[in-house]
């Protein structure tokens, strides 16, 4: 039984800075790949960045580029996702991804794996 926990979110003002975190357990970490999706109230889920096995591969949407990083850490089974220069629109539920895959993706069905979710507030 693979688990994905979410940690890290919370209320922050336009233009700070949040960190979140997804422990995985369950399964090898190294051969997973990681994503981070989120979920705003009345919205489909869209997908925000995604990361391969060894963390030299990394892709984002292009409502996040140069603001968020996504970045993993094998030996402690963990990915995060650094989220610089906040907006109102990044207000979600930001939820953590895994892809019994080598490759990867931005599709939602790709994605085996998923959190519970943690919330993010950017208030003005």
């Amino acid at each position: 039984q693979v688990q994905l926990v979410e940690s890290g979110g919370g209320l922050v003002q336009a233009g700070g800075s949040l960190r979140l975190s997804c422990a995985v357990s369950g399964r090898t970490f190294s051969n997973l790949v990681m994503g981070w999706f989120r979920q705003a109230p009345g919205k489909e889920r869209e997908f925000v960045a995604t990361i391969n096995w060894s963390g030299r591969s990394t892709y984002y949407a292009d409502s996040v580029k140069g603001r968020f990083t996504i970045s993993r850490d094998n030996a402690k089974n963990t990915v995060y996702l650094q989220m610089n220069s906040l907006k109102l629109e990044d207000t979600a539920v930001y939820y953590c991804a895994a892809r019994t895959s080598f490759v990867p993706t931005q599709k939602i069905s790709d994605y085996n794996y998923w959190g519970q979710g943690t919330q993010v507030t950017v208030s003005s």
